[in-house]
């Protein structure tokens, strides 16, 4: 099993020691679309899963989610945490094993979500109702000086609900100067570049994992084309996500780094568990 670069108690230290200024944001990739963003002394968790449940729930069915990478923490040990972000109602995006006990560490955090998922969310989670932040595709919210507004994502295709709003969306991330593009589960789709590049995205973090219909789960842009959507965007730099998660649904990112060399397109490729400082 692929062992996270920093995990447990030297994931922690690595977390609490990293230089806290407001000219600076670091990145830690938690594995799959899982990401902790610190700027100053704001913490912010991006669709994280942090738990077996998928694992428990697929071993004794046709489609096993045999885990590849190491947990890196367990979630109720991260009990600093201000905002969590949900992108839609998949488990590896919205884990109640995962959120359950982050938010009973962190009473005071706020959870933002799509608002077509608000009533999936509350039962999920069993959660009030009112205590999500909803977000629609162009729309946005607010928890201090950090702003999530919605973009919308096509996971096989755009999904709305009666009253027409999007229930897989990503999020573009503004504080102070930055502004980063957390696609969640996504295809490209008509118009999406022309949506994104006025953000003028510092780092963009795409999921790299493809389609296959032998799959039987709804697909993602490939290492290609995550790699072209940056420089399309003008992304500064773009991140792989979703991947050595589940051996059934994953890929290299060899290919995603070698697409973005040929067009010179910034890029890192984080193990889980390693951060990266942008300034």
């Amino acid at each position: 099993m692929i062992q996270p670069l920093l995990r447990d108690n030297s994931f922690l230290s690595d977390v609490i020691g990293a230089e806290s200024s407001p000219d600076r944001f670091t990145l830690w990739w938690l594995g799959q679309s899982g990401f902790l963003l610190r700027r100053k002394r704001t913490h912010v968790l991006l669709d994280p899963y942090l738990s077996d449940s998928l694992t428990r729930k697929y071993a004794a069915t046709d489609k096993p989610h045999v885990r590849m990478t190491e947990l890196v923490i367990s979630p109720e040990k991260l009990d600093f945490i201000d905002i969590i972000s949900s992108s839609h109602n998949h488990t590896d995006h919205l884990d109640a094993e995962t959120l359950g006990p982050l938010l009973r560490s962190n009473p005071s955090a706020r959870l933002v979500i799509p608002e077509a998922n608000r009533a999936f969310v509350a039962d999920r989670l069993k959660i009030d109702p009112a205590v999500p932040l909803g977000v629609d595709d162009g729309l946005s919210v607010s928890v201090d000086d950090v702003q999530f507004t919605g973009i919308a994502a096509s996971h096989d295709a755009i999904e709305r609900d009666e009253a027409g709003r999007c229930k897989c969306l990503g999020y573009v991330i503004a504080f102070g100067r930055w502004r980063i593009y957390h696609s969640g589960d996504t295809l490209l789709y008509d118009g999406m570049v022309e949506r994104l590049r006025p953000f003028k995205v510092d780092v963009a973090l795409l999921p790299i994992n493809g389609r296959a219909p032998e799959r039987r789960v709804p697909g993602n842009l490939n290492g290609v084309e995550a790699a072209r959507l940056a420089k399309e965007i003008e992304a500064r730099l773009v991140i792989p996500h979703h991947y050595e998660m589940f051996e059934f649904n994953t890929a290299s990112p060899r290919e995603f780094a070698a697409e973005c060399e040929r067009i010179g397109q910034p890029f890192r490729v984080l193990r889980c568990g390693e951060r990266i400082s942008v300034t």
